[in-house]
């Protein structure tokens, strides 16, 4: 089944563009004359990704309303933006990727290249695989235990029958076995929808790297509509913390993707999960590692040692995305990565995210340069 994609513009020239590049990626297109058209599709259809013209009446409407639409809060959003209008204003009402004019077939195919390996994510994780599992249910605040079985599962949440009508509300720990695996799951969850009878859906929330991957590898041999995924990107590493990183990438993932990256240089290998916290459309993006295990840091200590003791290692890395993460979502390493003192790349994400990319990336390279000078100092 191909991906497919709703497009509001009224520009004959860039349409002509975008049917000839998304045809090539297998993304199917349905035009809209107007935003009221497109607004009343977005509350019966889904589509994975909502492409927007933003100089056209009522394009703000349509990526807001796509946010809120059900069935498509979760398509990945493209603003097709003059050059002189501010990237903040389509970041803030919902756009994920910025694609300026003029539009043409290179810039548009990598830029949708980065958007369908993350559209086919997110179709993916809001795919439910039919099965029957027996879960533990319990609540930490009081002495509540169910033992349930599900109807179905996904990577988002499950369905569960209760064994009788009830009205539960809150959040709940769950504990379950996938079929073929031996080891129990443990994950928290909130009461999401009720359905007829007495079933019921429950969203996870928090859920560790660990976990979302065993989740994802199941699903991925157990799906009825398996898609292949796009291979990972080829991307250059300017700066690694304890923390994070920032990598230069000619189609960077919105502010939020969940990624993971595979990382080589000499004999080390490492691969870790982050996310994406800034982003600058055709330049880069910086991410804050997600996994805080002592074997993961001592991995990325030794990375990181080697990098530092050998300026001419060009380290290769490949960088792919699994999804985007709910709004607010925060790493357990936060600040303090790099033990009691504070993780200074990860705080640049976080001071100077409102910066150009040209002004960002000069307080990149500043503290690049604070950094050797310390490093220095201290041999």
């Amino acid at each position: 089944m191909n991906l497919k994609s709703l497009l509001l513009c009224s520009d004959e020239k860039i349409v002509r563009v975008l049917r000839r590049t998304l045809g090539d990626l297998d993304i199917g297109v349905e035009l809209c004359a107007s935003s009221e058209v497109a607004l009343r599709k977005l509350t019966r259809e889904r589509f994975e990704a909502i492409i927007v013209d933003c100089a056209g009446p009522g394009a703000a409407a349509v990526l807001r309303s796509a946010r809120s639409a059900p069935c498509n809060k979760r398509a990945i959003a493209v603003a097709i933006l003059d050059p002189e209008v501010g990237l903040r204003s389509a970041f803030e009402i919902g756009a994920h990727f910025i694609l300026y004019k003029p539009v043409s077939v290179e810039r548009a195919k990598s830029s949708f290249r980065a958007a369908r390996a993350l559209m086919k994510k997110e179709r993916r994780r809001n795919s439910r695989v039919a099965v029957q599992i027996p879960v533990e249910m319990s609540r930490r605040d009081t002495d509540a235990h169910l033992k349930v079985s599900t109807t179905d599962l996904g990577e988002g949440g499950l369905a569960v029958r209760l064994p009788k009508l009830s009205k539960l509300h809150g959040r709940w720990q769950l504990l379950f076995t996938l079929p073929g695996t031996a080891k129990a799951l443990e994950v928290e969850a909130e009461f999401a929808w009720e359905g007829l009878g007495r079933q019921v859906g429950l969203r996870f929330e928090d859920v560790s790297p660990e976990v979302a991957r065993l989740l994802r590898e199941w699903l991925g041999r157990h799906s009825p509509d398996v898609e292949k995924d796009d291979p990972p990107v080829r991307c250059q590493l300017t700066d690694l913390s304890l923390g994070g990183c920032y990598l230069e990438i000619g189609s960077p993932f919105p502010v939020s993707t969940r990624v993971t990256l595979s990382m080589r240089a000499a004999e080390v290998e490492l691969r870790t999960e982050g996310v994406v916290r800034i982003m600058h459309p055709d330049r880069g993006m910086g991410v804050e590692f997600i996994q805080s295990t002592p074997e993961h840091r001592g991995l990325l200590e030794k990375f990181l040692s080697l990098l530092t003791d050998n300026r001419d290692v060009l380290p290769e890395l490949l960088v792919e995305p699994e999804g985007l993460e709910t709004e607010g979502t925060q790493s357990p390493l936060s600040l303090t990565a790099a033990g009691d003192s504070e993780d200074t790349l990860l705080g640049l994400f976080r001071s100077q995210a409102a910066l150009t990319a040209d002004a960002f990336l000069t307080e990149l390279r500043k503290q690049r340069g604070l950094a050797a000078a310390s490093a220095g100092a201290s041999s």
